[in-house]
Order: structure tokens, then C-alpha cells, then sequence
């Protein structure tokens, strides 16, 4: 492994910290206070590349790499995890499974809007009673007449709210189990298609997460995104890749909350002293220190791995469980250094330990990633 960056990488990631801590960092807070999804911040991400970091420039894309996209949300969810939320979903989570399993009329029709920045895109897998458990899909999907149609709902969408292409799993086979989901297009706009209601979040407040209806929606049959029966594959390949991704934003709430520790432990004292000449405290800073770079190791393994298309799904479950565990442990190991003034509204140490939690939990929680890395362990 090498991770020296090359100098096209490091001019897109001092791009994107420059945007984060200028155009991001300012209004974080106030779009966490007012659960306001900041659109002209998804403009400027779109202007910068970041709404299609690593894909090809065909398709509209920076042509650049997994590694350099990791780094991006790095250095924004360090100061938004909600915003990093908005750009990860949208590329790992909607582009890539277009980019990799869609038709070339399929890449050309969405790719291009998508990777600009001119259109937005979410992913559709879970449900009220299939969240870990994909297999159980209740939203099916049958043929009509040149058509498919949708009955069915899904929760907990990402950008669900804002987005304009959508990649929705459905039941098409159910006596076939994970073998007869299959995956589809979904633009907003067609009919049977609406938003339900906008969830009340813990965290990621300035990230719209929304309910998907499907009422005798119509599409046309060539919104089938691969072929009938291999949705489960399409979910869990995207899957396997998006959890780089909530990896990359565990690690900037990490990254976040241990700056926010450390300023607050350089000027801070405690019965007369210096919290930095605490020895206590310094034990806490390094073990906090090496945990975060430990879990930046595991995903630009992960990362560079899938820039090499290489098997992958070891390392981005180990990146995620370890990231998002990181994260937690940050902000709360912060929350009880910062102590009472951390935990009122609208400190960043108790914006970043509301927002960590979600790490844990979505694209498969710590629990899932267990079982599929004990898996993959136990058959060596």
C-alpha cells in the first residue's frame, strides 16, 4: 500500500478543505438549529467536483479515485456530517450502482446530470420491517404492458426530499427470496411516485431523510437496473462500496470532535491547572490520536482496494465498524472533557456526538458488520 498523494489529489482535497472550513463551517450550526437542507451548498459542491468525485470524465464525472473521495468527506463531515451525508449518498449510493450495473442508454440518460450536480440522487432499500434484513422487501414490482409498477413504501431515505432519480429495490419474484429482488429507476415525477413525511432526527438534521410512496407507480421497463432477480446483488455491491463512504463521514465526526477536544484542552483549566499538563488528559488525546489514524489506515485500504477493483467487502465493513465506533467514542470522550458547556445546544462537541450515532446505523449497522466479517474470517 502507498498512500502518498499524487499532486491532483492533494489540489481536489485542499479545494474541498477550503470549502469546508469557509463556505460549510460558518453556517453549520445554523442549518443543524433550523433542520434547513442548505441547497446552495449543493450547488457549490457540484461546481467543485464533489457531487461525482470518482467517476470517469465521460459520464461528467472529476475522474478522480475512491482515495480522494474519502478524503473529501473527511474534511467536510469534520465540520458537517450533514452535508458530507448529502454528497456520500448521492455518489456511492445512486451514481455508482448506475455506473456499474446500468445499460450504456441507462449511464448516458442520468449519469451526466447526476455527476454535475444538476440533478441530486438517493437509494431505496429499506423498509419498516427491512432495514437489516433486505430479504424482506415488502414494495413489489410486476410487470404491465411495457411497464413495471410499484406498490410499496420505504423509509429512512437520504435526500429523499430533494432528490430526482432514485435507485429503489422492489419484490418481483417473492417465492425466489433474495434472488427475486430486483432493482429500478425511479425519477421524481412519475405517477404513483410521491415523498412522504420528513423525518425528526436525532442528527444529521441538515440531511432530508423522507419516507418514499409507491402507488400503482408506472415506470417504463427500461428502468430495470440490471437484470430481473439481481437487486439483492445490486443493494449489497452498493452496499459493500458505500460503506467506504460512512467510513470517510464517521471519521470526520471523529476527526471533527478531536479538534474541537484539543482547542478546548489547550486554553481550559481545571483546580489551577493546565488541562494539557494533565496526564490524564494526555493519555485521553493519545489514545483518541491513534484511533483516528487507525481508521484512517483501514479506509484508504478499503478505498484503494476499490480503486483497483479488487474484493473489497472485508475491508469496508472493517473500515465502517471501526470508523463509526471511532466516532462515537470520540465525541463522547470529548463531551466528558468539554463537560457541562459541551452538552448546550448548539456546542459543536454536542452537534458532532448527536451526529455520530447514526454511523453506527446506517448502510448496515456495527452489528451487520460483524456477522460479515466473521463470515469472511471464518472461511479462511
Amino acid at each position: 500500500m502507498d498512500f502518498q498523494l499524487t499532486e491532483r489529489q492533494k489540489e481536489f482535497i485542499n479545494v474541498v478543505k477550503e470549502f469546508a472550513e469557509k463556505e460549510v463551517a460558518p453556517i453549520a450550526e445554523e442549518i443543524d438549529r433550523n433542520y434547513r437542507f442548505p441547497e446552495e451548498l449543493v450547488g457549490r459542491m457540484a461546481e467543485l467536483g464533489i457531487m461525482g468525485v470518482a467517476f470517469p470524465k465521460e459520464y461528467g464525472g472529476m475522474g478522480l479515485d475512491y482515495i480522494s473521495y474519502a478524503y473529501m468527506l473527511e474534511e467536510i463531515c469534520s465540520v458537517s456530517p450533514a452535508v458530507g451525508t448529502i454528497s456520500a449518498a448521492h455518489n456511492s449510493l445512486c451514481c455508482w450502482p448506475i455506473y456499474h450495473f446500468g445499460t450504456e442508454e441507462q449511464k448516458m440518460k442520468y449519469l451526466p446530470d447526476l455527476l454535475k450536480g444538476k440533478k441530486i440522487g438517493a437509494f431505496g432499500l429499506t423498509e419498516p420491517n427491512a432495514g437489516s434484513d433486505a430479504a424482506g422487501q415488502q414494495t413489489r414490482a410486476y410487470e404491465d404492458n411495457g411497464y413495471y409498477v410499484l406498490d410499496g413504501a420505504k423509509c429512512f431515505i437520504t435526500n429523499g426530499g430533494y432528490a430526482d432519480v432514485f435507485v429503489v429495490m422492489a419484490m418481483t419474484d417473492k417465492s425466489k427470496g433474495n434472488h427475486g429482488i430486483s432493482a429500478f429507476i425511479v425519477e421524481k415525477g412519475d405517477p404513483g411516485f410521491s415523498i412522504g413525511k420528513t423525518e425528526d432526527k436525532m442528527g444529521i438534521h441538515a440531511s432530508s431523510t423522507t419516507e418514499l410512496i409507491f402507488t400503482n407507480c408506472r415506470i417504463p421497463k427500461d428502468r430495470l437496473l440490471g437484470n430481473e432477480g439481481e437487486g439483492f446483488k445490486v443493494a449489497m455491491q452498493t452496499l459493500d462500496g458505500g460503506r467506504i463512504g460512512v467510513a470517510a463521514q464517521a471519521l470526520g465526526v471523529a476527526s471533527g470532535a478531536f479538534k474541537v477536544t484539543k482547542e478546548y484542552i489547550k486554553t481550559g483549566t481545571r483546580y489551577g491547572m493546565s488541562l494539557a499538563k494533565s496526564q490524564y488528559i494526555q493519555f485521553q488525546m493519545a489514545d483518541m490520536a491513534t484511533k483516528i489514524r487507525a481508521a484512517r489506515l483501514l479506509i484508504l485500504e478499503a478505498a484503494e482496494r476499490k480503486d483497483k477493483d479488487l474484493p473489497m467487502g472485508l475491508n469496508s465493513s472493517m473500515a465502517k465498524l471501526f470508523a463509526a465506533e471511532t466516532a462515537m467514542e470520540m465525541a463522547t470522550k470529548g463531551m466528558n472533557i468539554i463537560g457541562d458547556t459541551g452538552c448546550v445546544s448548539g456546542s459543536p462537541i454536542e452537534r458532532f456526538f448527536r451526529d455520530a450515532k447514526i454511523t453506527e446505523i446506517y448502510e448496515g449497522t456495527s452489528e451487520i458488520q460483524k456477522i460479515v466479517i466473521s463470515s469472511k474470517v471464518l472461511k479462511d
